[in-house]
């Protein structure tokens, strides 16, 4: 079967090659080994509904398309400084003032390549071989690799359906060694949607501990007000991006935010690893921040319709959806009643009913038994797909 080739017969065959012990403890980002089936149906001709990969299907604006253009036009193709384009800081800095009300200097920002280097920057500057990182269980699950390439150790946190997927401080506290160097959170939580409360924010604050904010989805919420982990203390690194927000996945450009004793030791990260964020994509980041606002709104309202359409139906299959999301665009649902297998059902639903969706053991043991779905597709997609999952499910129970 496909399934066994991806699931087995891909790692048995690493075992004989991969020379860093590192690596052979890191797992597979699983929604890509979906999506790449996926495409090889879609190039057999199948007509495959993709939602599980967690891209904007939206273009970028068409005010950042142009600065994108402009500044090749001009020339603005060469190495920028390491930090990032100090118009660029600058712009963040002033987004952060408006819409938190937090100052951040703008000497305190690094301008990066998307937001997984600020994540292996900032883990290389706090973590030595054998510390600890706290993290999430479910959450995302490049967290866990990204410690792991750093040396360090995750440290799996449990988050409950009942309790809206939020952190325990409690939980937390029990986990704290004399070796933990960092906590992450991540809100909008991927895959749930949930907002971290500020009740829990400010408990994070009083541990004195750095903590890893990833607010990457901040600009896609629709129930409650997202805050930053500024709001509440200053020991914290900042990740965020213009992927989400502004659908500039592929223009590769994120942003690390942190303490300005920490910068130089960044700067030289930066220097020797990526040089600087691309050039063309810094320029098209500041008018994306000066003048695409209205653009986002008309996003976060789609995806709204979608969100609205998606759990209604959901729930009338059969899924069960304890905390509907309130940001991103993922709905997290118990499948439970279908399988306790969340790996095998999430390709056999993608081969039997041609419908791409994330299981929920890519974000770890805690996900077992759920699956995501994304709603970033259309509405004529995403209740094309729906058909054809409750069409699935009657006879999967038949």
């Amino acid at each position: 079967m496909r399934l066994e080739y991806v699931k087995l017969s891909t790692f048995a065959a690493l075992k004989n090659v991969i020379m860093n012990d590192t690596i052979e403890r890191m797992t597979s980002f699983i929604v890509m080994d979906v999506l790449e089936r996926a495409n090889e149906l879609q190039r057999e001709g199948i007509d495959v509904i993709h939602l599980e990969v967690g891209e904007p299907d939206f273009d970028m604006p068409e005010c950042i398309a142009q600065a994108a253009i402009e500044a090749h036009k001009n020339g603005a193709t060469h190495y920028t400084h390491s930090l990032g384009d100090p118009q660029l800081r600058e712009a963040i800095s002033g987004f952060y003032k408006q819409e938190y009300n937090v100052i951040v200097d703008p000497e305190c920002i690094v301008v990066t390549s998307g937001s997984s280097p600020a994540i292996l920057m900032a883990l290389m500057l706090l973590c030595q071989v054998g510390d600890e990182v706290i993290m999430s269980n479910p959450g995302y699950p490049c967290y866990r690799n990204f410690a792991l390439a750093c040396h360090a150790e995750p440290v799996c946190v449990p988050l409950h359906a009942e309790c809206d997927f939020q952190y325990n401080i409690n939980d937390i506290k029990a986990k704290i060694t004399d070796r933990t160097k960092a906590i992450f959170v991540n809100s909008p939580m991927n895959p749930t949607g949930t907002l971290v409360s500020d009740e829990v924010y400010k408990e994070l604050a009083t541990l004195n501990i750095p903590i890893i904010s990833d607010e990457i989805y901040h600009g896609l919420v629709y129930e409650g007000k997202p805050s930053t982990i500024l709001e509440f203390t200053d020991n914290a690194f900042i990740v965020n991006g213009f992927s989400k927000r502004f659908a500039m996945t592929g223009l590769r450009l994120g942003y690390l935010i942190a303490p300005k004793k920490h910068m130089r030791a960044l700067q030289i990260l930066q220097q020797n690893l990526f040089i600087c964020a691309p050039s063309t994509a810094q320029k098209a980041g500041i008018t994306a921040l000066r003048e695409a606002n209205p653009d986002v709104e008309t996003m976060r309202n789609i995806y709204n319709e979608r969100r609205i359409f998606m759990i209604r139906r959901l729930r009338e299959i059969g899924f069960v959806i304890y905390t509907e999301p309130q940001g991103a665009f993922y709905i997290f649902c118990d499948a439970r009643k279908f399988t306790n297998d969340s790996y095998r059902f999430a390709f056999d639903v993608l081969e039997k009913a041609h419908v791409g969706i994330t299981p929920g053991v890519d974000f770890g043991t805690g996900g077992e038994g759920f699956v995501r779905f994304s709603y970033a597709n259309s509405i004529e997609n995403i209740r094309e797909a729906m058909d054809r999952m409750e069409r699935y499910l009657l006879n999967l129970q038949s």
